[in-house]
């Protein structure tokens, strides 16, 4: 069942799969997991960044802590649609992510018009102080993707995604004018994410050895703006 929990911790590897890897993959892995409850989703996020790219930079140069904003939904929103406000935190190889729901047109007048939220937690401190720290952040992307989320049937903290169909907007970044956009990869590519909160069982590590599946350094941000050729960008 989906997560809806406002702090949590866990690594995270992603993996690019050609369309052979992806059926080889798929049709093995119903005895160890189970679909999401939701089924396939779209998913639509706006990503924040300063007006030279400070963030997606920084995910570039791989450095030892790097963090993210961004509002996100599920689906293409309206004002009174439930959204996630969320903080993202990489330090050493671990995902420390930080969140808050609130109705997307009050999570929107936050994070792009400065509009104080209702919202007073301690996670909301955290993310009133990252727009302070920054100074200048700004709706930077809007970017958007199909995806299917798997749990694994013995341990609840395993879970892997897979996203197609990524694309991404610069322009007209509220995610209520759709979903529509660039597509980010090639032509039968999907991108894996592989989420645990400790070491993957033998059963999954010996799937991925036997379809020559291997980790892959991408930032889905990040590479939308490498895609342009005006950011040198792709790191994960």
């Amino acid at each position: 069942m989906a997560d809806y929990t406002g702090i949590f911790e866990r690594v995270e590897q992603k993996y690019l799969l050609d369309s052979l890897q992806f059926e080889a993959l798929w049709a093995v892995l119903e005895p160890y997991m189970r679909p999401d409850e939701y089924g396939r989703s779209t998913i639509c996020n706006i990503y924040f960044d300063t007006p030279n790219h400070l963030l997606a930079r920084l995910s570039g140069e791989k450095p030892v802590y790097k963090e993210k904003l961004r509002l996100r939904t599920y689906g293409v929103p309206k004002a009174e649609s439930p959204s996630f406000v969320e903080l993202k935190k990489k330090y050493q190889g671990i995902v420390y992510k930080r969140r808050i729901v609130m109705p997307y047109g009050e999570a929107y007048d936050w994070l792009v018009n400065g509009k104080a939220p209702k919202e007073n937690s301690q996670i909301a401190k955290e993310i009133a102080w990252s727009l302070h720290y920054y100074g200048d952040l700004k709706s930077a992307m809007a970017l958007c993707y199909d995806r299917v989320a798997l749990y694994s049937r013995e341990d609840s903290g395993l879970r892997i995604t897979f996203d197609t169909n990524i694309r991404f907007r610069e322009e007209n970044t509220d995610l209520r004018q759709g979903d529509d956009g660039q597509l980010l990869l090639e032509p039968g590519e999907t991108l894996m994410e592989i989420k645990a909160g400790g070491g993957l069982p033998t059963w999954l590590t010996d799937m991925l050895s036997r379809f020559r599946i291997y980790p892959a350094s991408f930032s889905k941000y990040a590479s939308a703006y490498n895609t342009h050729g005006t950011h040198i960008v792709h790191a994960s």
